[in-house]
């Protein structure tokens, strides 16, 4: 069955024909075609109605007519003069706009060197792919149009589908050959996975993942030249997105498998087709700096508002006149407080309800019951859109709800629109392996039912890459000189200083980062404070020194973990200092560093990872 995006359940047919079209696509091809229905194309966001692509036969462009014969006054090769309800209009021949947008979409493709037959060859400097166009009339069938029109000359018949080539009973060879006697040329064509994911890129923008470094997912800006290596959403990941439509839904998914990513498109989405705002919230200021800004340089700063749970409350109460509390009250009490008011406000109708199109809720394993409560009653009831992105392993606030708890105890129903990721494409094997090797207690899967929370273990998808360090220093001047020597060197290589991080346990940690890293004149920005995490990515191309609470969310391709020895802390439960640890070794998209002066339980538990998983890989090899 092809792969349609989004699925034909949540698709928009505008005509009873397109959705008959669809089904006839959905039953008659095989699962290696990827068919796009109404999904606007290339920079120009053209609107065809359908595109079909397969890797053996390149790309097919359709556009769909629900018109009788007495629909049809008159048509040349640019116009047709149709009835609409009794009233006669001009529209493009589909013909002629089906040939267009498959034009447009291969000059879009033979721009990329990847897309084109190398040098050398026979059809050097052509798309390697064959394409074609094609109209389907899904009311009129070929007698009809062969015995009663004279539109042959400007309705190529060879390219048509008509109303009895796309029954129910129609034999699968020659449904299939209907669609390929469209293409003009047809010549050997095996396009590569790579391949696929340059043809999406260029046709579908918003799939993008930013090549930009330190960024952490949504969307690429148009490069002004193309990246040798693109990123885009995996078909898993874009078809979640194009289909999620309205309701309540829960996206389970495991470190580094593009939740954020399709929570972004999901807010573009909704915020590009109604006039009320969008509300982001996540837990930690830092990851609110980050979504806001990329949310900024997609244009929608106006339209989505992204704020930390804390933050939003605050504003809430302000701008509802609703008392703050104390300012003298220690952080902890003031942050409940405010929480508390806010409840209390939203009960007695100060403040009101359902003030946005829809609700999306980042890192949701660090939020409270209470607050998911608090937070559906602020979905518009006639979008009724929320999303809710969770990861038990990531649950680095353990005190801040737990797990025991349904979905519908707090009022978001999910049941049966729920999802579970697993992919990771963050980081490399060996990264990933090694984060998993030390956590493997807490990635143990556990099953849950579908209104509850499973914990989820991460799959690579087999990118590699470095083996991670675990490297001892004598005393703390070293270590600093350590840290600080590979930042320079990894810059020296090209890598720009916003795509590394220092991640500390704690804040004289991350104090000392900053006075080593301003001691030899790198550039760098500390996450120390509330402001500080505000304005972390206002900076100019910088190291960021965050700690590994703040880290959650984002990543960057260079981590360096100092003072593992000092981990876990005293006091503290070594399952959530080992939750901690491996949220920040999973932050690493392809280079991770680790000092310590002193050995600990977890630095050895890190080396007999880093070991094993070398062993392990290198005997597969």
């Amino acid at each position: 069955m092809a792969q349609f995006f989004p699925t034909r359940s949540s698709a928009r047919f505008d005509t009873q024909g397109e959705r008959r079209l669809a089904d006839r696509l959905a039953a008659k091809l095989e699962d290696d075609y990827l068919c796009w229905c109404n999904v606007p194309v290339g920079p120009k966001a053209l609107q065809p109605d359908f595109v079909i692509l397969h890797p053996q036969r390149g790309f097919l462009v359709l556009e769909v007519k629900d018109w009788k014969l007495d629909t049809i006054h008159s048509m040349d090769r640019g116009i047709a003069q149709i009835f609409d309800g009794g009233v006669l209009k001009s529209v493009k021949n589909p013909m002629t706009q089906a040939r267009a947008y498959a034009m447009e979409v291969s000059i879009a493709l033979q721009r990329d060197p990847a897309l084109k037959h190398p040098p050398g060859s026979p059809h050097a400097g052509n798309l390697l792919m064959p394409y074609g166009w094609g109209v389907v009339l899904t009311r009129i069938t070929r007698k009809q149009f062969r015995d009663e029109t004279n539109l042959a000359e400007v309705l190529d018949p060879q390219r048509v589908i008509f109303q009895d080539e796309m029954t129910e009973g129609v034999e699968v060879e020659a449904f299939q050959q209907r669609l390929w006697d469209m293409f003009p040329h047809v010549f050997p064509c095996k396009l590569s996975l790579p391949q696929i994911d340059r043809v999406r890129y260029h046709l579908y923008p918003e799939v993008r993942v930013s090549a930009t470094p330190g960024q952490f997912g949504l969307f690429a800006d148009e490069a002004a030249s193309l990246p040798n290596l693109v990123r885009v959403m995996d078909l898993q990941q874009e078809l979640l997105a194009r289909s999620m439509g309205d309701g309540h839904r829960v996206i389970h998914g495991a470190a580094g498998t593009g939740k954020t990513m399709i929570l972004g498109y999901r807010a573009a989405q909704i915020a590009s087709s109604t006039t009320k705002p969008v509300l982001v919230l996540c837990y930690n200021k830092t990851l609110a700096s980050r979504l806001r800004q990329v949310m900024d340089a997609r244009g929608l700063g106006d339209r989505v508002t992204v704020r930390s749970f804390h933050a939003w409350c605050r504003e809430m109460l302000v701008a509802y006149q609703v008392p703050l509390p104390a300012a003298s009250l220690p952080v902890g009490e003031k942050m409940a407080q405010m929480v508390e008011r806010t409840i209390a406000g939203v009960d007695r109708g100060q403040i009101p309800r359902g003030q946005y199109a829809a609700v999306m809720i980042d890192e949701g394993h660090d939020f409270q019951p209470e607050w998911f409560k608090l937070v559906v009653q602020m979905v518009d009831p006639d979008t009724n859109s929320l999303l809710v992105l969770y990861d038990d392993a990531q649950a680095i606030y353990r005190g801040k709800g737990g797990i025991d708890f349904s979905f519908s105890s707090v009022g978001i129903k999910a049941q049966g629109r729920t999802t579970i990721l697993r992919l990771n494409y963050r980081n490399t094997l060996e990264v990933l392996s090694v984060a998993r090797a030390f956590a493997i207690e807490l990635l143990t899967e556990r099953g849950a039912s579908e209104d509850g929370v499973p914990s989820i273990a991460p799959e690579s998808a087999g990118r590699r890459g470095a083996y991670p360090e675990l490297i001892r220093c004598e005393g703390d001047w070293q270590e600093w000189d350590c840290i600080t020597s590979r930042i320079a060197d990894e810059h020296g290589k090209g890598r720009a200083l916003s795509d590394i991080a220092v991640i500390c346990r704690t804040t004289e940690q991350i104090r000392r980062a900053e006075l080593a890293l301003k001691r030899v004149g790198i550039a760098c920005a500390a996450a120390a404070s509330g402001a500080g995490k505000a304005d972390l990515y206002d900076a100019v191309d910088s190291v960021k020194i965050v700690s590994m609470h703040s880290s959650k969310g984002l990543e960057f391709g260079m981590v360096l973990i100092p003072a593992l020895g000092e981990m876990p802390r005293t006091g503290e439960p070594d399952a959530d200092e080992a939750r901690l640890l491996y949220v920040a070794m999973t932050r690493a998209v392809d280079s991770l560093v680790m000092t310590y002066r002193e050995h600990s339980d977890f630095t050895r538990r890190v080396q007999e990872s880093i070991t094993g998983v070398r062993e392990r890989l290198e005997a597969a090899a």
